[in-house]
């Protein structure tokens, strides 16, 4: 898909921090806070507990089920919910993933994995804000959210008596594996959750253990936007990018910036002259070729040595179970010697 330079920046940011355009916010001047951000939340929330309900002995035992809402409170359901509307393309992965995609009643506009779920239907946010009322027409019997859905569309749904959970932004692959255990505990496909977790874990050791083969640490550059060539944005520490890039045996230079999104001058960039330059732009039309035309940056090792390469952003920005893939990926790209053993 052919996307205007001009508007890079606003979409790429807009799907690493899933999807601040939900929020029914204009958009941000500077980058919106990565999926790494913490939520606004003001105590620690109780762990997940299922209790059964009052019943008669003529009836069956029905189980609610009690979570942290990752609003700093808890969420009670009367049952696994079944109706869902999905407000983050990581969520939607994740349920799909635990075999939960039928459930889903709607999505947004930014989700576009798996395919199938392309087939849902939308409640916007790329043409324009999501409304409350469009979220209510699919009468859901939960919200799934993100820490960067705005305060005041959570609070309209909550008014309006509709059961609201924000899935924590995690902070490590641990905490990944967490939220697709609460994903299957709300959504009634807890074996299946847990039989995910426990193959990504057996990959991700596999994984590192190979990463930890290798010689040497390169450096990364992690493009991602260069609509200004003397000014590029990359992730800063504390980004699901830093992570994985370090995880797979690699340095990240942003980790040496100020904010999980920064800018880096090219002055700077040529003091720091990568090994690699990771272009996480590339779903935008960004190409080795046009990096080779930016003026002052054949000087950089990595042009001179061919070390320019696409990669698809989504592996590592969104928080599900793809980061797996995503850090596999970074291995094969950073150290392509050790990828056969990754087989």
């Amino acid at each position: 898909m052919a996307v205007p330079m001009k508007k890079k920046l606003t979409l790429v940011l807009i799907a690493l921090v899933l999807l601040a355009a939900l929020a029914a916010c204009a958009p941000a001047a500077a980058p919106a806070p990565t999926a790494t951000s913490a939520p606004a939340a003001t105590q620690t929330p109780p762990p997940p507990t299922a209790a059964p309900t009052a019943t008669s002995e003529a009836k069956p035992v029905m189980a609610s089920i009690s979570v942290p809402d990752g609003l700093g409170g808890t969420l009670t359901l009367a049952a696994t919910a079944k109706q869902i509307v999905s407000l983050a393309p990581s969520n939607t992965e994740i349920l799909f993933a635990i075999g939960a995609g039928g459930q889903i009643a709607a999505r947004e506009d930014f989700t576009n994995y798996p395919p199938e779920a392309a087939k849902l239907p939308s409640v916007g946010g790329m043409s324009g804000p999501v409304s409350i009322e469009q979220i209510v027409s699919f009468k859901p019997d939960l919200v799934l959210a993100a820490p960067i859905i705005a305060p005041e569309l959570i609070k309209g749904l909550q008014d309006l008596k509709i059961p609201v959970m924000v899935l924590p932004n995690p902070k490590s692959l641990a905490d990944m594996y967490e939220n697709l255990k609460l994903a299957g505990l709300i959504s009634g496909h807890n074996k299946e959750a847990s039989d995910l977790v426990a193959s990504l874990q057996a990959r991700e050791e596999k994984i590192l253990a190979v990463a930890a083969k290798a010689s040497s640490k390169p450096t990364v550059f992690y493009e991602l936007d260069g609509t200004d060539p003397a000014k590029p944005w990359t992730s800063g520490p504390g980004t699901f990018v830093d992570l994985l890039i370090s995880l797979a045996g690699g340095q990240n230079i942003g980790a040496a910036l100020q904010g999980e999104w920064a800018q880096i001058s090219q002055e700077d960039l040529l003091v720091k002259n990568p090994d690699f330059i990771i272009l996480g732009d590339s779903n935008f039309g960004m190409t080795a070729e046009k990096i080779k035309e930016r003026p002052g940056w054949d000087a950089l090792k990595a042009v001179k040595e061919g070390k320019v390469l696409p990669f698809n952003d989504d592996l590592v920005s969104r928080p599900g179970p793809r980061m797996i893939d995503g850090l596999e990926e970074l291995v094969k790209v950073l150290h392509p010697e050790l990828a056969d053993q990754l087989k």
